[in-house]
């Protein structure tokens, strides 16, 4: 079975690629309305790039009347957000986010999540996720009218305590249970792992 992307329609192509595409790490992102209602949304056309300096991306689309989402909204007005990663415990509360909610209702509030004070952005943290990071716009692209890449530099990060060891530089991965996204309704865990030798190249070259 193949297909040429041109000849299905933007639905065909979004199932495509999130059927195959798996697992996906999800962002969710906090960010701060006009009136200081503070939003919290999951989107999972996320990923970090680089690291000099710390660059994210994530994909926000409008909603099908055209209106901006929240977070997009949000990011243009304020240039500022939060990437918060889920666990297993805040699983069923990060899908619930994804709700369409009204913008004077934010879903911390509403879902009962605690937030935390950032610590370079006026944008809070949601308290009680394994990591988080403080964003600040670096740059956005257009596509096609309807969609946003936004991708912010991370310049302040947050750590549970007891996933991390601060003179390895490493998490211990017996602790950290983050959230994958698949497709539709269905996410995964991440706990089943593998672990392959260093590889060492071909011989004789």
């Amino acid at each position: 079975m193949d297909y040429a992307a041109s000849d299905l329609t933007q639905r065909e192509r979004y199932k495509v690629l999130t059927s195959f595409v798996l697992p996906r790490p999800i962002a969710w992102v906090t960010s701060v309305g006009p009136t200081g209602v503070v939003n919290a949304a999951p989107f999972s056309f996320f990923n970090v790039f680089c690291e000099d300096p710390p660059l994210c991306m994530i994909a926000v689309n409008r909603r099908p009347d055209g209106q901006d989402k929240d977070t997009l909204a949000n990011i243009q007005r304020t240039g500022e957000f939060v990437v918060n990663i889920a666990d297993e415990p805040l699983a069923r509360a990060m899908h619930e986010s994804s709700g369409d909610f009204p913008p004077e209702i934010g879903e911390p509030g509403y879902l009962g999540l605690k937030l935390a004070p950032s610590t370079a952005i006026a944008v809070p943290r949601l308290a009680d996720t394994p990591w988080a990071m403080e964003c600040r716009t670096w740059k956005t692209i257009d596509v096609n009218g309807d969609r946003q890449l936004i991708m912010g530099e991370g310049i302040h990060f947050h750590i549970r305590d007891e996933l991390w060891d601060d003179k390895a530089m490493r998490v211990h991965m017996d602790r950290y249970h983050p959230i994958g996204r698949m497709f539709a309704d269905r996410y995964c865990r991440t706990d089943d792992r593998v672990v392959f030798p260093a590889a060492e190249g071909a011989k004789g070259k």
